[in-house]
């Protein structure tokens, strides 16, 4: 039989990427719109339900990264990738601006330099501004502000659609997705590599370690040892959407020697976020939030907006980030073992993931891989709006009047329907738990957390669950 993008010849795929998060998501979606077969590898029930559902979901103009480094000419391109990507499948974007705020003489004193690496970077519309006219857009700031600079073009995306329309893509496109296949060892062997995982063996011709918080553990598998990953742990308060109005746009910290700092982002669902701290750990798992977490984020509050703290928290959460011991992205190809290390990636592989994959495919085909652009590649998906800038289902007339079940609210904190659950049950890439289900439509994600609603949102699942696709991804693969 010959060998298609949707089926592997002799049971080995050309490429197998593991790792089911934005990146590596993005990889299989650009791979698969060639004429080879695909495999991606996550190792949990669902994709981006690692590092990549923890985002602080700011799309970066990278204004302020490092000039010269492969992270800054991909996030630039990135930027642009996916405001066309998110307009086309319909990932919830605003394009709230944001303002460095400087509460010192050194912080305003560094402004003039942080504006100078954003043109270095090609960004050019960056201002910098008084303490009044921060103010004028941002009343509610604490007192103490010097000055700031503009960053007009910063906006805030839905990291979880984003994830999930990359994926589904790529799916639709026809890659073999493949659920709860965690890597576990390597065998190389006549020209195919074996990835053993508790499932069963996947075999590939090429294979791209794009496995984030993992990375430099399937990067020893092959025999390497280039890098370690550091897991850095970010805790965010979630506050009420009541709080909203307090902030419309990102307000970032003047970066310093120890990093970014915290920063106030209004979200895509209407809420506003405090955080993140920056915490290295041991224990690549520990996603529990923290008292010393929660007294540091308390105490960075009250100087940046102590009216914000007075309003209600809906949520806390801790994040991951796969902080390693090198400058920049580490995208490396090693041609005679047909493999490619993507590790590395920061926050900032939510903006630039279409434009890692590209830049990816560049390698692979310097490398010896053959890729050749399909002619008859689907239309991209149209994902379910989960933001509060466009319409929701409930507050659509037609919509409701041609299915009763897009007006029946199952979630009332988020305004979450029962056609919803419905859909997010039976989609392409179906929701396989309460926590898939809140990353696909908001439902228990609101101000009583599922107290309310879990109930009734557990029974639409069991009555819509499905095997399709959640057996099959099981499978063993040999």
């Amino acid at each position: 039989m010959t060998a298609t993008p949707h089926r592997p010849h002799d049971d080995v795929f050309d490429v197998a990427v593991i790792g089911g998060g934005i990146v590596g998501a993005a990889i299989a979606r650009e791979l698969s719109g060639c004429d080879v077969s695909v495999a991606l590898l996550e190792a949990r029930d669902d994709v981006g339900d690692g590092t990549s559902k923890a985002n602080t979901a700011i799309l970066h103009t990278g204004f302020d990264a490092r000039p010269g480094t492969l992270e800054s000419q991909l996030v630039a391109r990135g930027y642009h990738l996916l405001n066309a990507y998110a307009k086309a499948t319909g990932i919830p974007v605003e394009h709230t601006g944001a303002v460095l705020v400087a509460w010192n003489q050194e912080e305003l004193d560094a402004l003039p330099g942080l504006k100078e690496k954003a043109e270095a970077n090609g960004y050019e519309h960056c201002r910098i501004v008084d303490a009044d006219e921060v103010y004028g857009v941002l009343p509610h700031l604490g007192e103490g502000v010097l000055g700031g600079l503009t960053v007009p073009d910063e906006s805030i995306i839905c990291t979880w659609t984003t994830n999930l329309a990359l994926a589904t893509d790529a799916q639709q496109r026809g890659t073999t997705i493949l659920l709860h296949h965690a890597v576990t060892g390597v065998d190389e062997a006549d020209g195919v590599t074996t990835l053993r995982t508790a499932p069963g063996d996947v075999r590939a011709r090429w294979v791209v370690n794009a496995a984030g918080l993992g990375a430099d553990h399937i990067d020893r598998l092959f025999g390497h040892d280039r890098f370690t990953v550091t897991p850095r742990r970010g805790e965010l308060f979630v506050f009420d959407k009541l709080t909203r109005p307090m902030v419309d746009k990102i307000v970032l910290p003047v970066p310093s020697s120890r990093g970014k700092g915290v920063l106030i982002s209004p979200t895509i669902y209407g809420n506003v976020m405090l955080g993140p701290t920056a915490e290295d750990l041991t224990d690549r798992t520990d996603t529990g939030t923290s008292e010393d977490g929660f007294d540091f984020l308390l105490t960075k509050g009250e100087r940046l907006m102590p009216r914000l703290l007075a309003e209600e928290v809906t949520a806390t959460y801790a994040g991951l980030r796969a902080a390693i011991d090198h400058p920049d992205y580490l995208i490396e190809a090693t041609p005679g073992q047909r493999y490619l290390l993507v590790g590395g990636i920061r926050s900032t592989g939510l903006t630039a993931g279409i434009a890692i994959a590209e830049h990816v495919r560049t390698v692979l085909e310097e490398a010896g891989l053959a890729l050749r652009t399909r002619s008859d590649l689907p239309d991209p998906p149209q994902m379910p709006n989960i933001g509060e800038a466009a319409t929701r289902p409930y507050q659509d007339a037609e919509l409701i009047a041609a299915d009763p079940a897009y007006g029946t609210i199952v979630c009332f904190c988020e305004r979450v329907t029962e056609g919803e659950i419905r859909d997010a049950c039976h989609a392409p890439l179906p929701a396989h738990s309460p926590e898939g289900l809140r990353r696909r439509t908001r439902a228990m994600n609101g101000r009583c957390q599922g107290f309310f609603c879990g109930a009734a949102v557990a029974a639409l699942r069991e009555q819509h669950h499905t095997h399709d696709g959640c057996s099959s991804q099981h499978k063993d693969n040999r």
